[in-house]
């Protein structure tokens, strides 16, 4: 194990739980340690008290802690997923899987057809977790993502059927 990784946890110790308005702080936290333009308390808080608004937090080891969040909408027939996050110290390690996996199977159940999700094109990680899990570019929008001292970046809308 080294310095800058946790270590391994148990997979029976990884919790998806829904995520309403009273963990808009905790998520609001997370987002600005891993999002440029981070959405505050408030923000989080009106995402997840819409009537359309998914959400889940996961959580791992014992006591828990929560590691990531995803957040979204689910309307008529289409579902989009508005932002996904997991703690930079356990990427690559299944839990952003889980989450878009938490939040499909909710999109499903509520009769969506589709999944609907933006990725910037630099984000490499982003994108390969997208494609493994199905989904598909669908077209792009230029310029979409700003970035500090930089060219914006495009946004890469992908879709998977649900």
């Amino acid at each position: 194990m080294t310095a800058n990784r946790p270590p391994p946890f148990d997979t029976k110790q990884v919790s998806l739980l829904w995520a309403g308005p009273e963990r808009a702080a905790e998520i609001a936290g997370m987002h600005a340690r891993m999002f440029e333009e981070a959405w505050d308390h408030i923000a989080v808080i009106k995402m997840l008290e819409h009537p359309a608004s998914t959400g889940f937090v996961c959580q791992i080891g014992i006591p828990k802690i929560t590691v990531g969040f995803i957040m979204g909408q689910v309307m008529a027939d289409e579902a989009e997923i508005l932002s996904i996050g997991v703690a930079p110290e356990l990427q690559r390690r299944g839990l952003g899987a889980l989450l878009v996996g938490g939040f499909t199977r909710a999109a499903k159940r509520a009769e969506a057809k589709r999944v609907f999700l933006d990725v910037a094109a630099d984000n490499a990680a982003g994108l390969a977790l997208y494609t493994k899990l199905g989904f598909t570019e669908q077209s792009r929008r230029k310029a979409y993502y700003p970035r500090k001292g930089a060219e914006p970046v495009d946004a890469i809308v992908m879709s998977v059927p649900v």
